[in-house]
């Protein structure tokens, strides 16, 4: 298949107290095909820290890597640059002194859209996301899961092709998480023309959402000095597991759900300062 999204030997390391150097990343090699007509999640998961947030950053350009190339390829091949991919954070950087409506409505006109044509679609995505009735509150008066969901419809207002999801699953009881899953899978179902990427550390939920599972680690039996890089990848979509109902009861989803709990979590070294 034709490479969009490239992730070329990357690596990061970062200086730490004493002049010792903390290796965070070490080679790390990804890369994102051209899946026409279809719905892309892919998710990268590791342990806390894995490594995951430094990739994550290197990603959307907010930080550059000490060696390797993050590259698109649209017709030609050029760097990543910041504002290319959409991210919505774990902590989510709403505009705390706007309301949800008009969180919604800035950033679809610094997209280019006039002031009708923003709220028309600031309307319709606070339909899709189920937040028209919070139109008029506050981040601050929202929970964690509505303001997640703000954010990433806020992500949706412009015409951005990669979409980083930070640990949507994070901090939820098992009721949003169940709920989050669900609009996860009809939001990749809706916009098969964007292509989401998901951080996480939550296995069942990355299992349940995607058709590509990049692990991302370092081995304990690997070199002190070396940082994570990608362990092993699932193409869940080979595996007839994406985009089904109720693939948590087929005995390949338990089987490389318990391969991944029970044999490459423990077995990665979380970065420690």
């Amino acid at each position: 298949m034709e490479e969009l999204l490239k992730i070329e030997n990357v690596s990061k390391s970062f200086s730490l107290k004493g002049g010792k150097t903390l290796q965070v990343l070490a080679d790390v090699n990804l890369t994102i095909e051209n899946t026409p007509d279809r719905p892309q999640m892919m998710s990268v998961l590791g342990p806390t820290g894995s490594g995951k947030t430094t990739l994550l950053r290197i990603l959307t350009g907010l930080d550059k890597p000490d060696s390797g190339t993050v590259s698109f390829n649209n017709g030609e091949v050029r760097k990543v640059c910041i504002g290319d991919i959409g991210v919505a954070l774990q902590e989510s950087p709403l505009f705390d002194d706007r309301t949800v409506l008009q969180n919604l409505i800035k950033p679809a006109k610094q997209g280019g859209l006039s002031s009708e044509q923003a709220q028309d679609k600031a309307l319709k995505l606070m339909e899709e996301f189920d937040l028209l009735e919070f139109s008029n509150l506050y981040p601050s008066q929202l929970s964690r899961q509505q303001r997640q969901r703000v954010a990433i419809a806020q992500q949706l207002t412009q015409n951005r092709r990669y979409i980083i999801l930070d640990e949507p699953f994070f901090g939820l009881d098992p009721n949003h998480i169940s709920y989050t899953i669900n609009l996860l899978k009809t939001l990749v179902n809706k916009y098969t023309k964007n292509t989401f990427i998901t951080f996480t550390h939550d296995i069942s939920s990355a299992l349940m959402v995607s058709d590509k599972i990049c692990l991302l680690g370092k081995p304990n039996n690997s070199d002190e000095k070396n940082g994570a890089y990608i362990v092993k990848e699932y193409d869940l979509f080979e595996e007839g597991l994406a985009y089904r109902n109720r693939i948590e009861d087929l005995p390949r989803f338990q089987t490389i759900r318990k391969e991944i709990k029970n044999v490459y979590f423990p077995s990665l070294v979380i970065a420690k300062n």
